[in-house]
């Protein structure tokens, strides 16, 4: 009898060490595609409880500059959020923290506009008349592959930004290694789309959670890295526009899905940093984050109260201004508006040229 209970014992035993160590496997190969940057415990943790490997963390007070580079058209809408952003990377890019290197607009209009001696700017081709079907956002992955070929980037590292994104602190290199950073996107959602995802990622290339919610900005992420998923990328992304059921699900975002299909399809996989960038109305505060990103209508009756779907007794939408920049001494907000909401208005009137009212410094501090 105390033989049997002792075999019973040690059978035990060796199942749960070997269930023990199927689980650290698992856990260890999910990890690297689940990592969010959590500020309150100082690192990179997997849900949480596996920080990043210590062989792929920056090295402390070594600065790894990252070259900020977006994309744009010769379009007056283009050209004004162009220049508000360059305004504000000038503004952050030599505070302390800033590890941002070089500039560069990829101007995918094929030829020259009036900003190219205000703004760093590559020229290159847009793709031939008709491919993107009226989907101008198709010519990214085609624009960074021409300039990824022709421009001598001296940083190591490359953040893909967008013309409405504003810098709003010094940013640092997020990224480390083989690891790029990128901010995760609520919308982004590969596990249920694996269905139509599977005509691009097949099984054999692993779980459709392989795939990160990720578009390709902003992210920071290696050069070389860069340069091998940009034409997948391109490649993907035309795919996506070619069928009728991916391209009427994804709509304007397909694009994102495709540089998310194409880092997956490269074993490339991103730390996923929720502090990268805010996005006004639904972001509140401003906190510690590094970019706004005002892709969204902000709309508010005078109470201070958003009408989203409705348009409001003060708003700010940059489709508002197709044919050229805001007006100047665009109406304060009214009282009750989210920070996120106030800083709009704010970085916009400083960008272009204006005096900050001293109620600014209040409301940003409020």
């Amino acid at each position: 009898m105390g033989r049997a209970s002792l075999i019973l014992v040690t059978l035990a035993l060796g199942f749960c060490f070997a269930a023990y160590n199927l689980i650290t496997m698992v856990m260890h190969n999910r990890a690297i595609s689940k990592w969010v940057e959590d500020d309150s415990n100082g690192g990179l943790f997997f849900d949480p409880v596996i920080r990043m490997p210590e062989n792929v963390r920056k090295p402390k007070n070594v600065k790894v500059p990252f070259h900020v580079a977006l994309t744009a058209t010769d379009a007056p809408y283009s050209k004004w959020q162009c220049r508000i952003m360059y305004y504000w990377y000038k503004k952050q890019k030599d505070l302390p923290g800033s590890e941002m290197g070089g500039f560069t607009r990829i101007l995918h209009s094929g030829s020259p506009d009036n900003l190219m001696d205000e703004i760093p700017t590559v020229v290159v081709d847009p793709l031939p008349e008709g491919l993107d079907r009226g989907y101008i956002v198709l010519n990214r992955p085609w624009a960074f592959v021409q300039w990824l070929e022709k421009a001598t980037i001296e940083e190591d590292y490359i953040l893909m930004a967008e013309p409405d994104h504003i810098f709003i602190s010094p940013l640092p290199n997020l990224g480390s290694g083989g690891f790029p950073a990128a901010y995760p996107f609520f919308y982004i959602k590969p596990a249920e789309n694996e269905k139509l995802l599977r005509k691009f990622f097949p099984e054999e290339m692993g779980p459709v959670t392989n795939i990160d919610p990720i578009g390709n900005s902003p992210v920071i992420i290696k050069k070389d890295l860069l340069e091998k998923i940009a034409p997948t990328w391109m490649n993907v992304s035309l795919k996506m526009k070619d069928d009728p059921e991916t391209d009427k699900t994804f709509g304007w975002v397909l694009e994102m899905y495709a540089y998310a299909v194409a880092s997956a399809l490269n074993d490339v996989q991103h730390i996923l940093r929720k502090d990268f960038m805010l996005q006004p109305p639904w972001d509140f505060e401003i906190g510690k984050k590094f970019i706004i990103h005002y892709t969204y209508g902000c709309d508010y009756n005078m109470k201070g109260e958003l009408t989203y779907g409705k348009i409001g007794e003060w708003r700010f939408d940059k489709r508002s201004f197709l044919r050229g920049p805001p007006p100047r001494n665009l109406s304060l907000p009214p009282p009750g508006v989210p920070q996120s909401v106030f800083a709009i208005w704010n970085f916009d009137e400083h960008a272009r040229g204006l005096s900050c009212r001293s109620i600014c410094e209040s409301q940003l501090d409020a």
